[in-house]
């Protein structure tokens, strides 16, 4: 875990917007700012999950380069605050986590839970609106998202069957054609809307696809499987020329509305 006084709250990874593909991982980064320590917690807790998405922005990385594709990473622990939850949403800034207490974030004033989302979370979501905008206005197509994500291969003692999950809303039109690919390799255990459901009101996806009526997927890959620099190398290859394909398609690029289980937009 780096710990710094100068801290930026994302990464931006150049790319050509004219593509029309964005990649965000909003789980990226294990790190606090040097002012906040370790949230009175001890150091291993940042190598589990709960401190961030192991393997995420390895293959965030190494996928953007293969596709071209320019990328916003967050660059803080999940446990400071959540990028991706709604600013209303109860487990945006958490006092537990998959067992662990979260002594820095209890108790939590008003004015501090304001300085975190006026610090890390807004900038972190003004910077992917901002390369959201870019990429709409150099293609001139509504724009692509795909979002990485990692999961622990069990959760509450519960172990997770699934590879790889592709997490969506209403829209299909990246969710159905990812799931279909990554499921004709026959050694892949695919999750739809596994190990978490895609309708998920305020999230990132929700924030700047949904509402926009962009395309746009949620992937989710199981980190033991992504916990190495090479095996998330081989992730981000087997990804691209789906994602690439998927991208290419004619009927990809629209701006479509369909809605959110989630209720009104």
């Amino acid at each position: 875990m780096t710990r710094s006084t100068v801290f930026a709250p994302f990464d931006l990874v150049k790319g050509d917007a004219s593509r029309g593909i964005l990649l965000v991982c909003d789980h990226a980064r294990r790190d606090l700012p040097q002012d906040y320590g370790t949230l009175g917690l001890p150091e291993a807790e940042f190598e589990r999950h709960i401190a961030y998405d192991i393997g995420a922005e390895a293959v965030t990385r190494e996928l953007a380069a293969l596709l071209g594709a320019p990328a916003v990473l967050a660059n803080f622990s999940r446990l400071l605050i959540d990028p991706n939850r709604g600013e209303d949403d109860p487990t945006l800034i958490r006092q537990l986590y998959d067992g662990t207490i979260i002594t820095g974030n209890y108790p939590l004033s008003g004015a501090e839970r304001q300085r975190r989302l006026d610090m890390f979370y807004r900038p972190y979501h003004d910077a992917v609106s901002a390369a959201t905008a870019a990429v709409a206005a150099r293609s001139g197509r509504a724009p692509f998202l795909l979002s990485v994500h990692s999961f622990t291969p069990s959760m509450q003692g519960i172990a997770r069957p699934w590879h790889v999950g592709v997490l969506w809303d209403r829209d299909d039109r990246v969710a159905k054609p990812l799931i279909e690919a990554l499921a004709a390799d026959g050694a892949l255990t695919v999750g739809d809307n596994e190990p978490y459901d895609g309708a998920l009101r305020g999230d990132t996806m929700f924030r700047h696809a949904i509402v926009n009526g962009y395309p746009h997927a949620l992937i989710e890959i199981r980190q033991d499987l992504i916990a190495t620099a090479q095996a998330a190398s081989h992730w981000a290859h087997r990804l691209a020329p789906i994602v690439d394909a998927i991208n290419r398609r004619p009927d990809i690029h629209e701006v479509r509305r369909f809605g959110s289980r989630t209720g009104p937009l």
